[in-house]
């Protein structure tokens, strides 16, 4: 499970803050500020804003917009839950701090409150119910305030916030008008079959894509899928059948789990790769085709090859381009991007909202199944919430489990000064989403008392309410 990085006022993260690279394969990390998610507003393009060249951030309320006066970057947002001036972020050294002495609601750091506090890389911040990002890497080419319609990328799917993933796609759009084939490696749901279809679509080749699960299928059938069957062929081979590799004539074939082919399947496979003709089962005579090869694994096919599970020869033939992507636990600074473009494609997903509390999960969570996860967790909740906003509950028994597990545990009991109390105070009605009585059974008072203390400091306890 991802776990928040302490990192105490003593320590500052220590980055280059030059711009650019010195090859292509070798980005400089710098210091960005990604506006990632406005729980009110999930459809709101996220933004990318690199910190190098100034030395602080204001942060406020106010109709959306980012100014550059020197070296200070003015951030104003609509969201109400703001204050006027809600903090600031101010360099120290070589690196960056966390200052926020008087706004009403304060600022929440990876899931606690903070007045002061030094950034580490994967930081998230939260402004009001606006959630942020402090990201020390690679930064996408463009402007330095950039927001996600600005992105310049050939495909919507390759949009990323990445300088380093940036870089890949754009190689990846450069092979696509190629013939080479293209090897994707990649954990489970990391979007392999995504980027084969982009790599289809950018190629221009006029024939269609065709998608074949190699670990889906037996030995025999994987080869009557792939190269076609003659009628009488087999059992079952009850008319002819033109194969998978013929079908995508003109186009793609994408082989998914091609770690998972069987030796004998290998074989007849590298066969394909080398003469371009494929026989059917039970036919003698070879047919031409002109296919693009897309292979994807989640496996190190090198490895496989070194320990003698895949053939040698069938690897260098696919060993044209390989893309590895990330999961999704590293590239955090695209789950905003993630979250608008899923819920576009989810029913009711572009009128979906979130309470700061399930968006806390979404940026804690670790993702092991990767961006299929975070898909499948949206198309559930969207439906579950009914129209309000999404909650904890609305979210998967994974993400619940982190809750449970106190991911953001309660403050210690404050010393009893009103600067302290009032942080406490702030803190649970945040985690408790309003509810006056979970407050006050997690503080040991009565509902009143709460209500006399938000009286005392200014709370407006509505605003809390989701």
């Amino acid at each position: 499970m991802f776990q928040w990085r302490p990192v105490g006022e003593q320590t500052i993260t220590t980055v280059s803050l030059g711009r650019g690279t010195g090859d292509e394969g070798a980005a400089i990390p710098v210091p960005q500020l990604i506006i990632a998610l406005d729980c009110d507003r999930p459809m709101a393009a996220p933004s990318r804003h690199v910190l190098d060249g100034l030395d602080e951030v204001t942060f406020g309320r106010g109709d959306r917009r980012v100014r550059r006066d020197g070296t200070t970057l003015a951030v104003r947002l609509p969201d109400p839950r703001m204050s006027t001036e809600h903090g600031r972020l101010v360099r120290q050294g070589g690196g960056w701090v966390l200052d926020d002495p008087s706004s009403k609601n304060g600022c929440v750091v990876n899931g606690s409150l903070m007045r002061r506090r030094a950034l580490a890389d994967g930081d998230v911040l939260e402004l009001g119910h606006t959630f942020c990002l402090f990201r020390v890497a690679p930064a996408a080419t463009g402007e330095p305030d950039l927001d996600a319609d600005q992105l310049t990328v050939t495909r919507p799917d390759l949009a990323t916030f990445g300088g380093d993933l940036e870089r890949a796609f754009a190689r990846l759009t450069r092979i696509a008008a190629t013939d080479v084939p293209v090897l994707i490696h990649g954990e489970t749901g990391t979007g392999k079959e995504v980027v084969a279809r982009a790599v289809h679509e950018l190629s221009a080749r006029r024939g269609p894509f065709v998608a074949i699960n190699c670990g889906a299928l037996t030995e025999s059938l994987l080869e009557a899928e792939l190269f076609g069957a003659r009628k009488g062929a087999f059992s079952g081979a009850t008319a002819d059948r033109i194969g998978l590799v013929r079908a995508a004539d003109g186009g793609t074939l994408f082989l998914d789990e091609i770690a998972e082919l069987r030796p004998h399947s290998q074989a007849a496979l590298l066969r394909v790769l080398q003469e371009r003709e494929v026989i059917a089962i039970g036919d003698t005579k070879p047919v031409r085709v002109d296919v693009r090869f897309c292979a994807a694994t989640h496996r190190k096919l090198e490895d496989l090859v070194d320990r003698g599970g895949f053939r040698a020869d069938l690897y260098a033939r696919l060993y044209g381009y390989v893309a590895d992507l990330p999961p999704l636990r590293q590239r955090r600074e695209d789950l905003g991007l993630l979250v608008r473009a899923l819920l576009r494609r989810t029913p009711g997903g572009e009128r979906a909202r979130f309470t700061p509390s399930s968006a806390r999960l979404l940026f804690r969570h670790d993702w092991p199944r990767n961006v299929r996860e975070l898909e499948k967790a949206l198309a559930s909740a969207v439906p579950l919430a009914e129209g309000r906003a999404i909650t904890p509950d609305d979210l998967p028994e994974p993400l619940r489990r982190e809750q449970a597990r106190a991911a953001f545990p309660t403050p210690a009991p404050p010393p009893l000064d009103d600067d302290a109390l009032r942080a406490r105070l702030v803190s649970l009605l945040e985690s408790h989403d309003g509810n006056v009585a979970a407050v006050a059974r997690a503080m040991g008072k009565e509902r009143m008392q709460i209500h006399r203390w938000a009286r005392r400091f200014g709370l407006d306890l509505g605003s809390y309410r989701r």
